[in-house]
């Protein structure tokens, strides 16, 4: 997931409402003295931490002061969310999560040094990836039905392409398998970089990337689109189907998502202002323009929309992560 950093900070400069002078306080109440530190749980470069960099930018001057980066990367998102679980809970130390993070680690590990349960306190959501269900250029496959009766047809189970076991990418297309009856295998990668890689050498033929990731070469036609995993079409691919419309899969939804959390301990004055300025800046129409310019949604919402989100993803995910037997300690 990775891009150019400068294309998406400079697409934040001079953002409409966010403009507040150094040390400004858009609202009484909790106000941080010292500067902030955002644990990003990924390397510099990707998704995560191009989010956070872009947010922190809109952040900073609502809050009045600076706010650090401090990429953890490694253990599936693991290493980030302990050492948020174990900050101060003084409001100065929050950091991103996303789908892994807070549902699917809690059955894939079968030890986690935190508990995404008891650990955390949410502030929002932050914003979401959406899939795409796509074949190299050079493929028969042109459609998401062609793909199912062919996998369907096979004497062995057709191969796909997977950025890593138990990422979101990877369980859309088992549920697409387990839902339409497809016999579908999984080649895992480590990242999507290089799976997208060998899909374009034809190495494989089918995989679920990114909007974020994979836009440049589903906008140059070396992917072909077959579906969008999302719950309606989407604007920068119009004529492409949904998965519930291409093969009658009602209510069938799959993301890669973020939020921002706290330590569970932490008051409630800086969760709130937190949440409000965070929200604000999500609002913004630049902010906006910005993340759906590289594939991404803006989510702003608080606890009782993370909480609606969060027990729709563990009801659908956590049993088939459980029936598929995966493992990843």
């Amino acid at each position: 997931m990775r891009m150019d950093r400068r294309r998406l900070v400079q697409a934040g400069l001079g953002l409409s409402g966010l403009g507040l002078a150094r040390g400004a306080r858009a609202q009484p109440g909790w106000a941080p003295e010292r500067p902030l530190r955002w644990i990003v749980p990924a390397p510099p470069g990707g998704g995560f931490d191009l989010i956070a960099r872009l947010l922190a930018q809109g952040l900073s001057p609502r809050l009045g002061q600076p706010i650090v980066i401090d990429n953890r990367p490694g253990a599936g998102t693991g290493i980030g969310a302990e050492a948020v679980a174990k900050a101060a809970p003084d409001g100065l130390t929050f950091g991103s999560a996303d789908n892994g993070t807070l549902v699917y680690n809690s059955v894939l590990y079968r030890r986690l040094a935190y508990d995404p349960e008891k650990d955390f306190r949410v502030v929002g959501t932050t914003a979401r990836f959406h899939l795409v269900l796509a074949a190299r250029a050079g493929s028969a496959i042109g459609s998401a039905a062609a793909l199912v009766a062919q996998a369907k047809g096979a004497a062995e189970p057709m191969q796909y392409g997977s950025p890593g076991a138990g990422l979101p990418h990877h369980l859309a297309m088992e549920r697409l398998a387990r839902e339409t009856g497809a016999k579908l295998t999984p080649v895992h990668y480590r990242g999507l970089a290089p799976m997208m890689t060998d899909m374009l050498a034809g190495t494989i033929e089918v995989a679920v990337v990114d909007l974020f990731a994979g836009r440049e070469h589903l906008s140059a036609g070396r992917f072909r689109p077959l579906a969008v995993c999302s719950e309606t079409r989407l604007p920068q691919l119009p004529g492409v189907p949904t998965v519930a419309e291409a093969l009658g899969l009602a209510g069938f939804e799959a993301y890669a998502w973020q939020a921002l959390i706290l330590p569970r301990a932490t008051p409630d004055a800086p969760v709130l202002r937190l949440r409000q300025e965070l929200v604000a800046v999500l609002q913004d129409r630049g902010v906006a323009a910005a993340m759906r310019e590289q594939g991404l949604d803006p989510l702003p919402g608080g606890e009782a929309e993370f909480a609606a989100r969060l027990w729709r993803e563990k009801t659908v995910w956590v049993p088939l992560i459980q029936s598929l037997g995966i493992t990843l300690d």
